[in-house]
């Protein structure tokens, strides 16, 4: 049998494995998902409307609303169908907005990620680059500067850098605006070209973008520096540089090529670090993601709202992760997927 062959089928099987994981991994998800609401003590629902009206109801009409999300049932019965719901895309009514939750997710993801991509795109470029400048300029003023900004961005709280933003650039200087996924004079006349809404869609993300990667890009830095540093001094480099190749193509074709898989293994493992900035800075400027949408379900008590945002995020990790694994093999041929 050809080499490729017995390649190939590795690779099939790898995949058919990590498939079945993944399932596995998304029922164990749901099932701690589903416990950690129930445990708390009370009936959820009784805590939604106990924080609405700041008082209970009568019996007869909280048992109809028990009835109708399904709170009337055993706890069996309940994560059975718990747990079928969430396989199917099913995550029920909100509470708060009496839609169903999983349009209100498809609304609210797209733009998350849209602000993750941005500025996670942005921040691995910027960071890798400068990281391969401060491991090769390694002790001198430039990897010091570096170094020490990196350290500066990277302990800093999202939130105040946020805060920073927003109150020098939308208050003080007056350039953005507050809140929102579109302009606020977009509610009086929308236009109509689509030139003029990206321009507007890339307004109102500016700032969120821009604070995301202030706290990402420090972290790129110092892990591609580290990773850089142990590959430079290899044998290969040596040979490399030997051969009369320029630097350039020493450090980006031979030495970054093969420091690559920490940072993808890095960018998977922090995905979940990365969601957690994006909610975070998406509720200090009022930006209409999936940060927005949960920092209200929590206000209101909204348990399926909350459930269900647990859930993607699990399954984004768990995808991340799976697509970070595949990425192995073509950034390096002599991984064998056995």
């Amino acid at each position: 049998m050809h080499v490729w062959m017995v390649g190939t089928m590795g690779l099939k099987s790898y995949i058919l494995r990590r498939i079945v994981y993944m399932i596995l991994l998304v029922f164990l998800v749901a099932s701690v998902n589903f416990l950690l609401f129930n445990m708390m003590p009370g009936t959820t629902l009784n805590k939604y409307v106990t924080n609405l009206a700041g008082r209970g109801m009568s019996a007869e009409r909280l048992a109809e609303l028990e009835a109708l999300y399904g709170f009337d049932k055993p706890l069996h019965e309940r994560y059975v169908m718990y747990i079928i719901n969430m396989f199917t895309w099913n995550f029920g009514y909100s509470y708060e907005t009496k839609n169903y939750v999983q349009n209100d997710i498809m609304i609210a993801l797209p733009n998350t990620l849209f602000l993750m991509g941005i500025a996670e795109l942005g921040a691995m470029i910027v960071g890798i680059l400068l990281g391969v400048i401060a491991a090769y300029k390694r002790g001198s003023s430039v990897d010091t500067l570096l170094v020490t900004t990196s350290l500066a961005t990277y302990s800093v709280p999202v939130f105040w850098i946020g805060w920073i933003m927003l109150s020098l650039f939308c208050i003080q200087l007056d350039w953005f605006e507050v809140g929102g996924i579109e302009p606020i004079a977009w509610q009086i006349s929308r236009p109509e070209g689509i030139l003029s809404i990206i321009a507007g869609r890339l307004y109102m993300i500016t700032l969120p973008a821009i604070t995301l990667f202030i706290f990402l890009f420090g972290g790129w830095i110092l892990l591609t520096r580290a990773t850089v540093l142990e590959t430079i001094t290899e044998d290969y480099v040596t040979t490399a540089r030997a051969k009369g190749l320029p630097e350039r193509v020493v450090l980006f074709k031979h030495v970054l090529k093969n420091a690559s898989l920490p940072l993808i293994t890095s960018a998977a493992l922090t995905f979940g670090f990365l969601i957690s900035g994006a909610i975070i800075t998406e509720t200090v400027f009022s930006y209409g993601g999936m940060g927005l949408m949960v920092w209200s379900a929590i206000s209101a008590s909204d348990v399926p709202t909350m459930q269900a945002f647990f859930y993607v995020i699990a399954l984004l990790v768990i995808v991340a992760n799976f697509v970070a694994d595949l990425l192995y093999g073509v950034i390096d041929p002599r991984i064998k997927y056995g």
